[in-house]
Parts: structure tokens; sequence; C-alpha cells
């Protein structure tokens, strides 16, 4: 499973309904792949949605000790192989962590992702979380 950065804070946050499915399928989840620009973008939507940046880095910190967990980061490779796919792309509104992520998925053959975000069906994925 590929964990994006919606899916990751609906697990942490207990006010979204949401959050028992985001952590039933984190627990469920035998191998989770996210990437450094997810995280990047977890602490600027956790800043931007009111949470402690404490709270947000122990999330992150409490994350890489998860061994089920793996962390990839994006080399520039990976980085102008979605470049490449955001500018194929000009009619969508993907984000170069959506473009990123969609690579790896590929790549790695990850089919579904926590995520509420429709780009991830645009793109062929299985979203796991309602928007």
């Amino acid at each position: 499973m590929f964990m994006d950065t919606s899916g990751l804070f609906c697990m942490y946050d207990v006010r979204d309904r949401r959050q028992p499915v985001a952590e039933n399928h984190y627990r469920q989840a035998q191998q989770i792949v996210t990437t450094n620009y997810v995280l990047t973008e977890f602490v600027a939507l956790a800043h931007a949605r009111g949470v402690a940046r404490a709270n947000a880095l122990k999330i992150l910190r409490d994350l890489a000790g998860v061994p089920r967990v793996e962390v990839v980061w994006i080399d520039e490779r990976l980085h102008e192989a979605a470049m490449v796919l955001l500018e194929a792309r000009l009619d969508k509104s993907y984000s170069l962590c959506d473009a990123v992520s969609f690579i790896l998925m590929r790549e790695r053959q990850i089919l579904e992702a926590l995520t509420t975000d429709k780009h991830f069906v645009q793109e062929g994925f299985v979203r796991l979380l309602d928007p």
C-alpha cells in the first residue's frame, strides 16, 4: 500500500470521520511505502490545519521507526520522471508530490493508495478513503 499525505493526515486526525478506516488500512497493510515528498507535504498540511509543529514532527519520527514503513527518498531520476508526467498531463491539477507518487507506485506495482485524493483514481489507482 502507498501512503499519501491525506491518508497519513486522516490516520492521526481523530476529528476526521475517515480516521478509523484509515487506521484500519494502516494496521492491516503488510508493507507501506511513502516518500519524503509526502512527509514534506504532511508537515505543511499539519501546520495549515493547526496541528502543533512538535506533534507533527513526532508523528513523522514515530513513523520512521515502523519497520514495515518504507520512506523512499526521491532522487533526480524520479523527480525528472515526475516532471515529464506533469508536462504530459497539463489538463490535470496534479502536484509534483502526486506525480512522484504515481511514478513510484507504477515502478513498485502498487495499486492501492491510502489517500482521499481523486488524482490517484484518475491515474488508475485504488483510493482507499472516501473523499
